[in-house]
């Protein structure tokens, strides 16, 4: 069973909505952490955050994190992921899963007894999925939007 505080409530599980087109202007040079040169400071083009972060919008859905189950792999409370369901969840991915009702962000190990779905943080016990448990994988995170402090 997920510890109380490491499940996702179905509420912030959202279908990603790519009808709508939020234009933001892209800048083409890289940003430094120093001082910019005045050189680099043109519009090169706009970017959609739906080109950037959905492949495929009928499988795609965003998830905002309530945990810090997987602070080690910079997956915050908080957070929002972008959810892939058309995406395979292979092995070391990091997936939103259901199991037996509750849901899930962890990474995905396939071992020869079964799957097992590990934190990333030591607060946290990997979980293994036994014969008879209600699970299945609802997708691949592809992205992470993350607030800065």
């Amino acid at each position: 069973m997920i510890a109380e505080r490491d499940f996702i409530p179905a509420e912030d599980i959202i279908k990603a909505s790519v009808s709508s087109k939020l234009l933001i202007p892209f800048f083409q040079s890289y940003v430094q952490a120093g001082f910019p040169s005045p050189a680099d400071n043109y519009l090169e083009r706009v970017c959609d955050l739906n080109d950037l972060c959905v492949t495929n919008a009928e499988a795609t859905y965003f998830v905002r994190v309530t945990s810090d189950s997987m602070f080690d792999d910079r997956i915050e409370a908080g957070d929002v992921l972008v959810v892939d369901a058309s995406r395979d969840p292979v092995e070391g991915k990091i997936v939103v899963a259901s199991l037996n009702g509750d849901h899930t962000v962890k990474r995905i190990h396939y071992s020869r007894d079964g799957v097992v779905l590990l934190p990333a943080n030591n607060k946290y016990k990997p979980i293994s999925v036994k014969a008879g448990d209600d699970f299945r994988v609802l997708g691949v995170v592809t992205y992470v939007i993350h607030k800065p402090m």
